[in-house]
C-alpha cells in the first residue's frame, strides 16, 4: 500500500525529531570545552587525531561521543576517558589510543563509574597496555559494550601478593584485561573482539623480563604455594590478566557475555558473579577458555568454542571469596554450582603457544574444590553434550578432572558427552550419570 504523501513527511519528521542533535567539536579548542559547552548533547568526532593529557569527563545524562575520530592519550597517569555518574551516555565509533613510547600505563582506557545504560559501541581501544581495564565499568547497571575491538592490553609488571598470608610473594608477570565489569548488575557483553599481539606467552619473552621470578617473598613458605615453587623462587603462573572479567562475588548479577572473539588471553572468560549466561563465544590460544569460581551460582555456559587452549577450557571451583551461610541461614552463602555446561566444542587443546609452560598434565574440563577448608563444595552441575576432541595423540591427561577431598564437588551430572580420552584416559573417576 503505498502511503499519501503528506503523511510520508510527517512521518520522515517524527524520526528526524526523535534522532539526538549532534554537535562537531571542530568548532572548539579541545575536546573537554566541546562537551562542557553542550551538556546532554552527542558530539561528533571528525576524522583526525585529537591529543590530550587529561582524561575526557562525561558526567551529564544523555551525552556523548562518536564518529571515525582517534583520541591520542599522552599522559600514561591518566585514563582516555572517564564517565562518571551519568545515565544514558553513548560513546560510539571512536578509536582510543595512547602516544608512541607512553602506552604502558596503570590506567583504564575507559573507566565508567556508576552509571545506567551506558552503550559503548563499535569502539576501537587500541595499545592502552595496563594492569587494569582497556574498557571498565564499575558499580553500572543495565549498560552495554557490543561490536568493539580491545587489542593490546597486556604489560610487564609485578603481581604482589606479599600481604596475602596464604600466597607471600610478589613477582614478575604480564597482566591486563581487555573488559573488566565489576559491581554491575544487568550488563550485556556481546559482538566485542579482545585479541592480545603484543605480549605473547614465548620463553624468549618469559627470559627477556624474567617472568615468574620472585622479586619478594614472606619469611616462611605460605600453604597455597608449592614447596618446589618455594625453593625455586618461581611461578609459572606469571601471565595474569583475561580478556573479558565480570567480577565482585556477591554484588554482579545478571550479565550475558554473547558471540564475542578472544585470541591470545591468559584467561578468556573469568567470572565471579551469578546469573551469568556464557553463549557463541569463541577462545582461541589462552591458557584457560573461561572459568567461574568465588561463589559463581547460576551460570549458562552453552554453544561455546574454546580452540588451543592449554591449562584447561572450562574450570568451575570455589575460590577464597566463596563461604558458607551463617547458622541457620544457609541462604546467605556464597556457593558454586547450580549451573549448566551444555553442547560447548573443545578442540586442540595443548596446541596453544603455552603449551611449553604446562605440559600435557593438564585437562579441558576443571571441576575443582576450594581453596580455603570451609569454602562450600562446588554443587549442582549437568554437563551435557560437550564435544572434547583431539587429532592425533592427546596433549592432556585426561578430558575431566574431578578434584578429591573432603569438599569435592557435588551433584555433577554428565549425559550425552563425546569426551576423546587423554592420555591417561577420559576421567579421574567415573563420570556420575
Amino acid at each position: 500500500m503505498k502511503l499519501p504523501a503528506l503523511l510520508l513527511i510527517g512521518l520522515s519528521a517524527t524520526i528526524h525529531a526523535a534522532l539526538p542533535t549532534e554537535i562537531s567539536v571542530a568548532s572548539y579548542p579541545t575536546l573537554q570545552e566541546a562537551i562542557k559547552a553542550n551538556p546532554r548533547r552527542m558530539l561528533h568526532l571528525p576524522a583526525g587525531d585529537y591529543t590530550i593529557s587529561a582524561p575526557l569527563i562525561l558526567n551529564t545524562d544523555h551525552s556523548g561521543l562518536d564518529g571515525p575520530g582517534r583520541v591520542i592519550q599522552t599522559n600514561p597517569e591518566q585514563p582516555i576517558i572517564a564517565i562518571e555518574r551519568a545515565v544514558g551516555v553513548q560513546i560510539r565509533d571512536v578509536t582510543l589510543t595512547r602516544a608512541e613510547g607512553r602506552m604502558e600505563t596503570d590506567q583504564d582506557g575507559i573507566v565508567a563509574r556508576s552509571c545506567r545504560d551506558l552503550v559503548i559501541e563499535n569502539v576501537r581501544v587500541l595499545d592502552n597496555r595496563t594492569r587494569v581495564g582497556a574498557i571498565t565499568l564499575r558499580e553500572c547497571k543495565d549498560s552495554r559494550i557490543s561490536r568493539c575491538l580491545v587489542r593490546n592490553y597486556m604489560r610487564v609488571t609485578v603481581d604482589d601478593r606479599t600481604k596475602s598470608p596464604t600466597d607471600g610473594r610478589a613477582f614478575n608477570c604480564t597482566d591486563g584485561t581487555g573488559i573488566l565489569v565489576t559491581h554491575s548488575t544487568g550488563t550485556l557483553v556481546d559482538g566485542n573482539r579482545v585479541i592480545e599481539e603484543h605480549q605473547m606467552p614465548t620463553q624468549e619473552s618469559q627470559q627477556r623480563h624474567q617472568l615468574g621470578r620472585f622479586v619478594k617473598r614472606i619469611a616462611q613458605k605460605p600453604p597455597n604455594l608449592s614447596q618446589a615453587s618455594w625453593d625455586a623462587e618461581y611461578t609459572t603462573n606469571w601471565r595474569q590478566g583475561s580478556a573479558i572479567v565480570i567480577t565482585a562475588p556477591e554484588a554482579s548479577d545478571f550479565s550475558r557475555i554473547l558471540g564475542n572473539h578472544i585470541e591470545n588471553a591468559a584467561q578468556g572468560i573469568d567470572l565471579h558473579c551469578d546469573h551469568v549466561i556464557v553463549s557463541q563465544n569463541i577462545v582461541n590460544n589462552a591458557h584457560i577458555g573461561m572459568k567461574a569460581m568465588h561463589g559463581s551460582r547460576n551460570v549458562l555456559i552453552t554453544g561455546n568454542q574454546f580452540s588451543r587452549n592449554d591449562l584447561w577450557a572450562i574450570g568451575l571451583m570455589p575460590g577464597a571469596a566463596s563461604h558458607p551461610g551463617a547458622e541457620g541461614k544457609p541462604e546467605t552463602a556464597n556457593a558454586d554450582g547450580g549451573s549448566i555446561i551444555a553442547n560447548n566444542i573443545i578442540s586442540d587443546f595443548g596446541h596453544g603457544h603455552a603449551h611449553w609452560i604446562w605440559g600435557i598434565e593438564r585437562s579441558p574440563f576443571k571441576f575443582d574444590n576450594g581453596q580455603q577448608p570451609d569454602d562450600p563444595p562446588l554443587t549442582d552441575v549437568i554437563v551435557q553434550g560437550n564435544l572434547v576432541q583431539a587429532i592425533g595423540k592427546p596433549r592432556y591427561s585426561r578430558a575431566v578432572i574431578i578434584a578429591g577431598g573432603p569438599n569435592t564437588p557435588r551433584g555433577l551430572h554428565f549425559s550425552n558427552n563425546l569426551f576423546h580420552p587423554g592420555t591417561q584416559g577420559i576421567a579421574n573417576i567415573e563420570l556420575p550419570q
